[in-house]
């Protein structure tokens, strides 16, 4: 093989490994840390909109509620507990006090709980406060019917926010560094969607039990045992892993020593709610980031349980419905992949942050118009749709299916990498406190923004079908402000990463050229 081969396989071979073999002792055990919590997550995420969305008297209506008053306000609780813990327990006790209480509580759910919903869920009471109150408030009504389902519901949302984004992300920016992460943290981003492709699958073959059970076996009951051993299953390799990495690869020089700990550490400021409003308003770049992220939290959660609504009444059954969330899963994780791969980077560098930060919006707009179309003007299009060789209900929820899967896939390659990518030429005091900011108002709004416009139309109006068209005006807009606010920000952009000489000179759709 000549030099020159050699180089060029290097080159290959660094782009699609960038790993030395030494450095697996620390990447593998870190990719399937990553691999079991996504994995986990993924399944507990279908299970609980399957749990509430076909649960007797409940429905996609409930979701904005559950939302609201249940994961908003537990996820505060968690917060102010688990800030006393660490004050308290060792870093690693902490890991495990955090995890084992998950674990536990889902294996409880399959075994005990769900078993014993009949005598547990108060369905007269709740019978009495529907025939009593309004309509609108029966998604608040479900969650009383089926307290044992929405308290799932929160320990799965919190499952993904606490064990992903505390837990992994925070143990992983403190023992890796930064040369490390550059090359790291891309491979486990693909692990974490390699694990939608074998939970789609398991979620599938599982629920598909109800083929297999004799008559008069609650199958959805044998499927949900099944997925929460396969949780309690994962989630012990989770701490076992844990256990390793602390025990063989923190006390390796190579891989990690105090030293880089004590360099890492600044002092976040802390920011209530009002001084965030206040420094956003201070600070037109940071704010229209901030409405950035506010734009795709409301717009994705108006789209999502609109479709899960859809959903319900093509798939009823609590086995038939999550079956077709597991095929969701799977196509998810595949495409997301691809555009990790093949899309998201290139489009970057070749395009340009403006161009890139644009099409997360853009293909939800038309997606979601195409959805929300076929979800209101059902009836009118019925014979074509007949010509098609399917009904209107199933069509919708087609679209609606790959409109949630491009618009995640999106996030994953595109608005993610483009956000952060918008932190960069800032100085060091607006990067912290400009996270910081956003984190508070952006993120808490973004989550609870879409659940509580649902909330209010659904008190006001009575049913999700009832409000499709106007959740479909307020999309519009949402998309629209985040549109604009995105072309704010990348003529900023520019201007921060355009020097005075290039500015003649450079493209306006290739920032990214001309910050080197």
């Amino acid at each position: 093989m000549s030099q020159t081969t050699t180089k060029e396989f290097g080159k290959w071979r660094s782009f699609l490994w960038p790993i030395h073999s030494y450095e697996l002792k620390k990447v593998l055990p870190m990719f399937l840390l990553f691999f079991c919590i996504s994995f986990n997550y993924t399944i507990l995420r279908d299970t609980k909109d399957t749990l509430i969305v076909t649960a007797p008297g409940s429905g996609a209506e409930a979701i904005p509620f559950i939302k609201v008053w249940l994961v908003v306000p537990c996820a505060v609780l968690f917060m102010i507990i688990y800030a006393k813990l660490s004050n308290i327990l060792s870093k690693q006790a902490l890991f495990y006090a955090v995890t084992v209480p998950f674990l536990v509580f889902f294996a409880l759910f399959a075994l005990v709980l769900y078993p014993s919903r009949d005598l547990l869920h108060p369905t007269d009471l709740a019978d009495r406060l529907q025939a009593a109150l309004p309509e609108g408030l029966m998604g608040l009504v479900a969650i009383f019917r089926n307290w044992t389902f929405a308290a799932f519901y929160v320990l799965a949302e919190l499952w993904g926010s606490v064990m992903l984004s505390l837990l992994f992300w925070g143990f992983a920016n403190e023992i890796t560094r930064v040369g490390e992460a550059k090359r790291f943290y891309a491979l486990f981003g693909i692990g974490a969607n390699l694990a939608l492709l074998c939970s789609g699958p398991c979620i599938v073959m599982v629920s598909n039990i109800r083929k297999h059970v004799p008559e008069g076996v609650d199958a959805w009951g044998v499927s949900l045992n099944l997925l929460m051993s396969m949780v309690v299953i994962a989630g012990l390799i989770i701490i076992g892993t844990y256990w390793w990495i602390n025990r063989n690869v923190l006390t390796d020089a190579r891989f990690f020593s105090t030293e880089d700990v004590a360099k890492k550490k600044k002092e976040k400021p802390k920011m209530g709610v009002m001084e965030s409003f206040i420094y956003l308003a201070k600070s037109p770049y940071i704010g229209c980031l901030a409405l950035i992220v506010i734009g795709y939290g409301i717009a994705i959660n108006i789209v999502e349980v609109t479709w899960k609504s859809q959903l319900k009444l093509q798939y009823p059954n609590a086995n038939d419905y999550s079956t077709f969330m597991g095929y969701f899963s799977t196509i998810t994780g595949a495409v997301t992949v691809l555009m990790m791969l093949f899309v998201g980077g290139n489009v970057i560098r070749r395009k340009g942050w403006g161009f890139a930060a644009q099409i997360t919006p853009v293909v939800l707009l038309i997606t979601g118009t195409i959805f929300f179309a076929l979800v209101i003007f059902r009836d009118k299009c019925t014979g074509l749709i007949a010509m098609l060789g399917t009904t209107p209900l199933f069509l919708a929820v087609v679209v609606g299916m790959f409109q949630n899967i491009f618009s995640k896939s999106c996030k994953y390659s595109l608005f993610d990498p483009t956000k952060e990518m918008a932190y960069i030429p800032l100085d060091q005091e607006q990067k912290v406190k400009g996270k910081a900011a956003i984190d508070v108002v952006g993120a808490r709004l973004g989550k609870s923004g879409g659940a509580f416009i649902q909330q209010g139309l659904i008190v006001a109006f009575g049913s999700l079908a009832a409000i499709t068209p106007y959740l479909a005006v307020i999309m519009f807009a949402v998309i629209g402000a985040w549109i604009l606010s995105t072309r704010a920000l990348n003529k900023q952009f520019l201007r921060l990463t355009t020097t005075p000489a290039q500015e003649g000179t450079v493209s306006a759709t290739k920032p990214a050229e001309a910050a080197t």
